[in-house]
């Protein structure tokens, strides 16, 4: 077993476990720890742990300790100095008409890299930008090409539902979504109801996808061919959530609303009938 506690570096980003060793190390302080980046500055989102080495990526870095008042003001100035970094790529980007989008610009804490983030529709050969960025900051630059969702986890926004973006307030990952889920969900495949503010498909369409597949185990399929109090008819209509089916009565000549308890009662009758 190992101990461990897990430490964000952005509001809403990945959850990276380290070794607290025998630091003081509790929920929502603020910590320097050893990364692959280099030395970084994060706040710790998960108390102290006892977890199996199946559940950790080994070996484990270290917290090098609690990040204090002087640690602060670093990221403060790296801050500020990564919104002028900011403007200075913006301008290179144009002298070289390159093809790409600037998102953010992030300088690591021990100033040691720049990291440019930017999105774009293809390849880009940005490697007199790079020249240009490196002889301007004295410093490693990484340019990293990210995509539309990761752009709008980063500079965040307001949804259809009126709220903040999921991505950019509570989501550490992106999970996959597919029209399979609206499909399922009933709603409307119209690409602007279903979209987020990246253009693609909203990653709420996942939150109730399990008891949306639950629920369609339970209910007989679209055109399926069922007994009904008033004989048989065929499922034209389903209200997943409420368990509700709508039955064209052929026979009637009418649609009628059956819910799932008497669907199932009227076959368990007709089985005992059989028997």
């Amino acid at each position: 077993m190992y101990d461990v506690v897990g430490v964000r570096f952005k509001k809403a980003g990945k959850i990276y476990y380290f070794d607290p060793g025998q630091l003081d190390v509790h929920k929502n302080c603020y910590v320097i720890v050893e990364t692959v980046r280099g030395v970084e500055f994060g706040k710790v989102v998960v108390e102290r742990k006892s977890v199996g080495e199946n559940d950790v990526v080994l070996p484990l870095k270290k917290v090098i300790r609690i990040a204090d008042q002087k640690d602060r003001l670093i990221v403060d100035e790296n801050k500020s100095s990564a919104e002028e970094a900011y403007n200075v790529c913006c301008d290179k980007i144009n002298q070289h008409r390159l093809d790409m989008k600037l998102v953010d610009v992030e300088y690591t804490f021990d100033r040691n890299k720049v990291i440019f983030y930017f999105t774009a529709d293809g390849r880009v050969d940005f490697r007199e930008l790079v020249k240009d960025l490196a002889s301007i900051f004295r410093t490693r630059i990484e340019l990293r090409q990210i995509g539309v969702r990761d752009e709008a986890k980063m500079l965040g926004g307001i949804g259809p539902c009126g709220r903040m973006l999921c991505c950019s307030t509570f989501l550490g990952d992106f999970e996959p979504v597919s029209i399979k889920m609206a499909k399922d969900q009933n709603l409307s495949l119209n690409p602007t109801k279903i979209s987020g503010l990246c253009g693609r498909l909203m990653c709420c369409l996942k939150y109730e996808n399990d008891e949306y597949e639950a629920a369609k185990e339970e209910l007989p399929d679209m055109g399926a061919v069922i007994k009904t109090p008033h004989g048989k008819g065929k499922v034209v209509g389903l209200n997943i959530l409420e368990r509700i089916l709508q039955v064209e009565i052929k026979e009637e000549e009418r649609v009628l609303e059956f819910t799932l308890d008497e669907i199932m009662n009227e076959s368990a009758v007709s089985v005992q009938a059989t028997e």
